[in-house]
């Protein structure tokens, strides 16, 4: 798969649509790459004019601004947005609610003010706009779908249509679990807490919302975040259950349905 970087892309006095944030989950996870392609898939198809950083891209800084170094997230941030006003990129699409977050509401602050877009409200866009083309009775037609709201992307900044009307596309049946939207239930990994010991307890957080999502018997759970998708894979399994169910971000499901 070709991806264009936006060094590529300057060379050749190009100036991209939109910059794909990958993320350090979309870029090292092996399960995460996944999201990555077929989110790079999406834009490929569509035609979106759009180019990643690659080798230039570093972490945010989230996680260690979430666990208290102030100092090292101020390093990585300030290293990110020189780099994004060098290339004088406006607008930024990211599949991580993590990513989304801390780009579009704690940047600003330090000198980076972008677009930021998550790529749920980016594929609803696309699919208002009739710029992605779904098949006839797609793959998913008529299943049974469940969705895992992130705290990042709902609570957090109260994106919970867009995802939902992501799903609504593929012609499915969305069922919510009993703690959803503005009540819905950390995977247990938000805070930086998917990067260090959790704390005893009588039951794990993502067991605990597997079997929420076991609830609602459906065949799919659908996450917008990779690392919701992590903690839901591994409570389903947790429950024995991944030969049954399986855990698809909106953008898997979006490029496996395209026509």
């Amino acid at each position: 798969m070709q991806v264009p970087t936006m060094a590529e892309m300057l060379m050749n006095s190009e100036i991209p649509e939109v910059l794909f944030w990958v993320g350090c989950a979309g870029s090292f996870d092996q399960r995460a790459q996944g999201i990555t392609r077929a989110f790079a898939t999406i834009l490929n198809k569509t035609g979106i004019k759009y180019a990643v950083l690659g080798k230039e891209e570093s972490c945010t800084g989230d996680p260690a601004r979430r666990a208290g170094n102030e100092f090292l997230f101020q390093m990585m941030a300030y290293g990110n947005i020189q780099i994004l006003n060098n290339y004088q990129v406006k607008k930024i699409v990211t599949t991580c609610p993590h990513c989304f977050n801390i780009l579009k509401n704690e940047y600003p602050a330090l000198g980076g003010n972008y677009e930021v877009v998550h790529h749920s409200t980016f594929l609803q866009q696309l699919l208002d706009e009739g710029r992605i083309v779904l098949k006839e009775g797609g793959t998913f037609k008529g299943k049974k779908i469940t969705y895992h709201d992130s705290c990042y992307l709902g609570r957090a900044n109260d994106i919970y249509e867009a995802p939902r009307k992501v799903l609504e596309a593929l012609d499915a049946e969305l069922v919510e679990m009993k703690s959803c939207r503005s009540k819905g239930m950390c995977c247990g990994a938000g805070g930086a807490q998917m990067f260090k010991e959790e704390e005893k307890g009588d039951k794990r957080i993502n067991t605990l919302r597997a079997e929420q999502a076991l609830e609602t018997e459906a065949g799919i759970v659908a996450s917008a975040c990779p690392f919701c998708n992590t903690m839901m894979v591994d409570g389903i399994k947790s429950k024995q259950q991944e030969d049954k169910v399986i855990v698809k971000d909106i953008a898997e499901l979006i490029a496996e349905s395209l026509n």
